[in-house]
């Protein structure tokens, strides 16, 4: 005998909140009478942690540590053994959004390494100016080699509204050698771990050319930033993985060499 389920939310908007009621039908659908010995509903909300490949074999016994968090876990009847007429049948149902414990039931999210199944916070502006000569580059040991150039900035915030843009400026105001491009380069920080040891892993999520060419000095160019809404979440920092977000402003020089600066950031939602 053949009878299909579907399962239909009452909300066409499926963003829900903690303290807030799952509610829907269960629809049933069948030519003939069916028996049943009753009818229950699980819902479940994880995160899932996963190391990357390049830590297979480093951190063995991270593997035991590394096990879905569980959120919630909840079940209900609702229907009891008995019979189901033919045609079309729908069953109310309503799950309380409640977490287990002192879980906190953070923003579905699915990333690389980090993946939650199903805060609001104070947003403080955080301004940062920045200077970008070659004595000030990290990690470079032939400093004497580099053409001279100074370029100044601000990003607006650091501390971020994720619905808002990320705004700033750039201006070069000079360099020995012309410019081929300027970028902005959104990365996203993944790290999962346990007192065992800790994987960290950074993805470019996001790249725009806010300049092509050989600019103008002294010219202010604008910087302007969307969060792209599939690949960001609020930053989060918890037990066994932290998921943070790193804009760098990248300046490509005629010959491809590359100068970069890093800021992190803080991602909310208000």
């Amino acid at each position: 005998m053949s009878v299909t389920l579907d399962i239909r939310l009452k909300r066409a908007n499926k963003v829900y909140h903690e303290g807030e009621a799952l509610a829907g039908v269960v629809v049933l659908m069948s030519k003939e009478p069916v028996q049943h010995q009753g009818i229950s509903l699980n819902m479940e909300g994880v995160v899932n942690l996963q190391l990357s490949s390049k830590s297979v074999g480093v951190f063995e016994a991270f593997y035991n540590s590394v096990k879905p968090i569980q959120l919630i876990s909840s079940n209900i009847e609702v229907a009891k053994a008995g019979k189901v007429p033919g045609g079309k049948t729908e069953i109310p149902f309503e799950f309380p959004l409640l977490t287990k414990g002192n879980k906190v039931l953070y923003e579905t999210y699915h990333g690389v390494f980090v993946n939650i199944q199903p805060q609001k916070a104070k947003v403080l502006p955080t301004p940062v100016d920045f200077t970008i000569t070659p004595d000030t580059l990290q990690n470079t040991r032939e400093r004497s080699l580099l053409p001279k150039f100074l370029i100044r900035g601000h990003l607006d915030a650091t501390t971020c509204v994720i619905s808002q843009p990320l705004t700033g400026e750039v201006v070069v105001e000079n360099s020995q050698v012309p410019i081929k491009s300027i970028e902005l380069q959104l990365v996203r920080v993944e790290t999962c771990g346990c007192a065992e040891g800790y994987a960290r892993d950074a993805t470019e999520i996001q790249n725009i050319q806010i300049a092509e060419g050989d600019v103008c000095h002294s010219l202010s160019i604008p910087i302007y930033m969307v969060f792209p809404r599939l690949f960001t979440c609020p930053t989060l920092e918890t037990t066994n993985f932290k998921v943070e977000f790193e804009v760098n402003v990248v300046i490509v020089l005629h010959d491809d060499h590359l100068i970069t600066e890093n800021f992190p950031l803080k991602l909310c939602r208000v």
